[in-house]
């Protein structure tokens, strides 16, 4: 009887061995949480972000590459505080002027009609010479805040004597390169009066327009009233 029993708690024995797996069993690695995931995702983008940043950096810097337009919204009156408000509201309608195609910039053909009509007519290459050395974000053309750099530059000195955007600058004699701030304030003075007095010029031809048409109106009453007349002793 006790043999039996061996017997039979040896058989178990080995029929519970041929079943448990071995402890050195390798176990499969456990799966990654979202947690580790996302952040693995994020660092991954941040890294992708940074590289695409520094390449077109790198692009930019050697001019093969167009910087972004800005974000922040433009205010001439805090960025260009050495004009006055009546100056770069003068500015502005100059600006509008010549800006036909109404876009909100000065391309080369408006600059081209520009320097026309203030009498220092430019060669084709002159006036991409102009337009590119104010021209920030170089999609060959200037808007209000590019114009304002001729002024600004004109007033510093940093303009060629002989260069078109100088000739541009140049709405008075004052010459704001050799007459110092004085001539510098001068200068924008004579600008503001001259900017001034074309807006004057361009009232009165409005008022003399509307005195026209006030004056055509009243003839044209007038011979109606006569015709009513006319016929009624008809």
């Amino acid at each position: 009887m006790a043999e039996t029993e061996l017997a039979q708690k040896l058989q178990r024995r080995l029929v519970l061995e041929d079943v448990e797996p071995p402890e050195d069993r390798a176990e499969p690695p456990a799966e990654p949480n979202g947690a580790e995931t996302e952040e693995k995702a994020a660092t991954a983008s941040a890294d992708s972000e940074l590289s695409a940043k520094l390449n077109r950096r790198q692009d930019i810097n050697a001019g093969n590459a167009v910087p972004p337009h800005r974000s922040t919204v433009f205010n001439p009156y805090t960025e260009f505080k050495e004009f006055s408000r009546k100056q770069i509201k003068d500015m502005e309608a100059m600006f509008r002027m010549y800006d036909t195609g109404r876009d909100g910039f000065i391309d080369l053909m408006e600059m081209k009609l520009m320097m026309e009509k203030l009498g220092a007519p430019q060669t084709h290459l002159g006036l991409k010479n102009m337009i590119k050395e104010v021209d920030e974000d170089f999609d060959g053309k200037l808007n209000f805040r590019e114009f304002l750099l001729i002024f600004r530059k004109a007033a510093a000195g940093e303009l060629e004597q002989d260069s078109g955007l100088m000739a541009l600058a140049k709405l008075s004699e004052i010459d704001v390169s050799t007459e110092g701030v004085k001539g510098a304030k001068d200068f924008f003075e004579a600008k503001v009066q001259a900017l001034s007095s074309a807006s004057k010029f361009e009232a009165e031809i409005r008022a003399e327009q509307d005195e026209r048409k006030r004056q055509e109106e009243e003839k044209k009453n007038r011979r109606a009233a006569f015709k009513e007349l006319k016929s009624a002793f008809n």
